[in-house]
């Protein structure tokens, strides 16, 4: 059975990483980028990641600009953005692509295992679905991700157990996450 330790992701100086590296972890596996409406959620997710990383937790943090060019800068810029700005002290990995054939294949693995279920109910949520929409088009069945920072929770043994859209709320994230931890522990 494949898990999220089968793949190896580049880090953000390009070197390769094998996420065998963080086996035994609760992981937290986002895409992200610095010029999106939902950019605050790195203040929450740092705020996560101090509280339960001595328990085994990390975020692995992958930047991507598909998304209406929400990321352009180069790794060290946006590094340092999240740095400075949010104090974004977790793993942060070299910018990629998440959909259309130039997907990373780890987010291709996480979406397949975890598809898409929706933003929500809103109008916030319909008006970011049909944005998203329109976005994600030229991407057609290759589509994998809807919008910046997608989350994916991985249990302890590497296997995709949740997804979380943009639209869900912070604190259910965390539940999910300190719900992981305590039944993993």
């Amino acid at each position: 059975m494949k898990t999220v330790y089968d793949f190896t992701v580049k880090d953000r100086k390009g070197n390769q990483v094998s996420l065998k590296e963080y086996a035994g972890k609760v992981l937290l596996i986002v895409n992200t980028a610095t010029g999106c409406g939902f950019t605050p959620h790195y203040e929450p997710l740092e705020a996560m990641y101090k509280e339960y990383q001595e328990q085994g937790f990390e975020i692995l943090d992958f930047p991507c600009n598909q998304f209406a060019n929400q990321a352009p800068g180069s790794e060290d810029e946006i590094h340092q953005f999240c740095t400075v700005k949010f104090g974004a002290d977790f793993p942060q990995f070299k910018k990629i692509d998440v959909n259309g054939e130039t997907a990373d294949p780890l987010f291709a693995y996480l979406a397949t295992e975890k598809p898409f279920e929706g933003f929500g109910k809103g109008l916030k949520n319909a008006a970011l679905n049909k944005f998203s929409d329109m976005n994600n088009r030229k991407y057609g069945d290759k589509a994998y991700i809807r919008w910046n920072f997608t989350k994916f929770l991985v249990d302890r043994e590497g296997k995709v157990i949740a997804r979380f859209e943009p639209t869900m709320d912070m604190a259910q994230v965390k539940a999910a996450v300190a719900q992981q931890l305590k039944e993993q522990a």
